[in-house]
C-alpha cells in the first residue's frame, strides 16, 4: 500500500502488487502475482529485439530509444530521426498519432523501430501497427517466446499509441524480463539501456530513476501504474499499481525491492508538492501484503490451470471460524474462488507458518 499524505493527513491510498522471479521460481510477492494486466510500455525491451538482430549495426542510443516512452527532449527526439534514416521513412510515416506531434509521440521511437525493421524483413510498412500485419506477428511472438507462454493464450487489445498490446499475469511478466539477456539480442537491449537511463523516461521516473542508481537494474515502465525490472543476476520484477496511478510506483517499488534487499538509495522519497512547487506532503509505503504463492512443476499442470496465487482468509489469527484458501489462475480473467481448507490435495497449509507449499 502506497500513501499519499498531504500535511498529517492520509489522502489517497494507492494498493500496490508485486513479484520477483528468478529461474522460473518466485522468489517473493506482494499482493497478487496472478493479477492480469496488460503489458504496454513495458514490453519495449521484448518489442524491441527483432529490430536488434535484423539491425546489428544499432547504435546504443537507437536501441535505448526503441525502448523508451519519452519525453520529447532534443537530446531524445535524434535517436528517432536516426531510426527513420534507416528505415528511408519520414515522420508522417509514423503511425503513432500526434501527441503533439507524431516524431514528438512518446512512442516514436518503438515505431521508427518497427519501420526499420519492415524494410530488412520485406515486408511493406504501410498499416505496420495493425495486428495482422507480419511486424506485429512478430511482436508478439516475441513477447510469448520471452514469457513462455502460448501466442493464442495471450489476450490482446490496442495500446495508446496503436499497436496491439498483451495480456499477461505479473508473474509472466518478471519472468519474461528475468530472462531478458538470455533471449538473442536481449544483452544489447540491456546495456543500451543502462547506459542511456535518461533516454528511457527521464529525471524523476521510476525506471530512469532505478536505473540511475548504477546497481545493474534494467527497468521500463508502462501505462496504468505498471513497472517491470531485471537485475544484471537474473531477478526479474513486475509491479502494478491496481488504480493505474503512476504517482506510486516509485515508491512501491522502493519498498518490494527493499523487502528483496536491495539498496535503492532515495528511490523511494518522493514529495507531494504544489504549484509553487513547495513541498506540501509525500508518497510513502505501508506495510507490504505478503501474499503466499505456490506453482506446480509446470503453469499447465496445476489445478487451476496455471500459475496459483493463495492466501489464508479467517482462521486463526484473523476473523473467528475456519480458514479458507483463496486461489486465482494465472491466466485471464479466471473468477477467484473459495473453498474451506485444504481447498485441494496439492496444498499443504501451515497455519503457524500462514504459507502455502505445493
Amino acid at each position: 500500500m502506497v500513501e499519499a499524505t498531504r500535511g498529517s493527513v492520509v489522502e489517497a491510498r494507492h494498493r500496490v502488487h508485486a513479484v520477483a522471479v528468478s529461474r522460473g521460481k518466485i522468489i517473493e510477492s506482494c499482493g497478487n502475482p496472478a493479477l492480469v494486466t496488460y503489458f504496454r510500455s513495458s514490453a519495449k525491451p521484448l518489442q524491441a529485439l527483432p529490430v536488434i538482430r535484423a539491425w546489428p549495426e544499432l547504435t546504443d542510443t537507437e536501441i535505448a530509444i526503441a525502448c523508451a516512452s519519452h519525453l520529447h527532449r532534443p537530446e531524445q527526439l535524434d535517436p528517432v530521426r536516426s531510426l527513420l534514416a534507416r528505415a528511408h521513412a519520414a515522420e508522417d510515416d509514423l503511425e503513432c498519432g500526434a501527441e503533439p506531434t507524431r516524431l514528438e509521440h512518446n512512442c516514436s521511437g518503438k515505431h521508427a523501430a518497427m519501420l526499420a525493421l519492415c524494410p530488412r524483413m520485406e515486408w511493406p510498412t504501410a498499416g505496420y501497427r495493425l495486428a495482422e500485419h507480419p511486424c506485429q506477428k512478430a511482436m508478439l511472438a516475441e513477447v510469448a517466446a520471452a514469457s513462455e507462454s502460448e501466442p493464442s493464450s495471450i489476450p490482446t487489445a490496442v495500446d495508446g499509441c496503436g499497436v496491439p498490446t498483451y495480456a499477461l499475469s505479473l508473474e509472466r511478466m518478471a519472468h519474461a524480463f528475468s530472462r531478458l539477456e538470455s533471449l538473442d539480442g536481449g544483452s544489447r537491449a540491456a546495456d543500451a539501456m543502462r547506459a542511456h537511463p535518461d533516454l528511457i523516461r527521464g529525471p524523476g521516473q521510476a525506471d530512469t530513476e532505478l536505473m540511475r542508481l548504477e546497481q545493474g537494474w534494467v527497468a521500463k515502465g508502462g501505462a496504468e501504474g505498471l513497472l517491470c525490472a531485471v537485475s544484471r543476476e537474473g531477478l526479474g520484477v513486475a509491479l502494478k499499481v491496481e488504480d493505474g496511478s503512476t504517482r506510486a510506483v516509485r515508491s512501491g517499488l522502493a519498498a518490494f525491492l527493499s523487502l528483496l534487499g536491495h539498496d535503492v538509495g532515495e528511490l523511494g522519497v518522493v514529495p507531494v508538492t504544489n504549484s509553487r512547487g513547495d513541498v506540501v506532503g509525500e508518497l510513502r509505503a505501508r506495510a507490504l501484503n505478503r501474499l503466499q504463492t505456490f506453482t506446480g512443476p509446470t503453469p499447465s499442470t496445476n489445478h487451476a490451470g496455471g500459475l496459483v496465487s493463495a492466501r489464508l482468509v479467517g482462521g486463526a489469527g484473523a476473523a473467528r471460524g475456519p480458514a479458507q484458501c483463496v486461489v486465482q489462475g494465472q491466466y485471464p480473467f479466471e473468477r477467484e474462488r473459495r473453498k474451506p481448507y485444504p481447498c485441494c490435495r496439492s496444498i499443504s497449509l501451515s497455519r503457524r507458518s500462514r504459507s502455502f507449499s505445493a
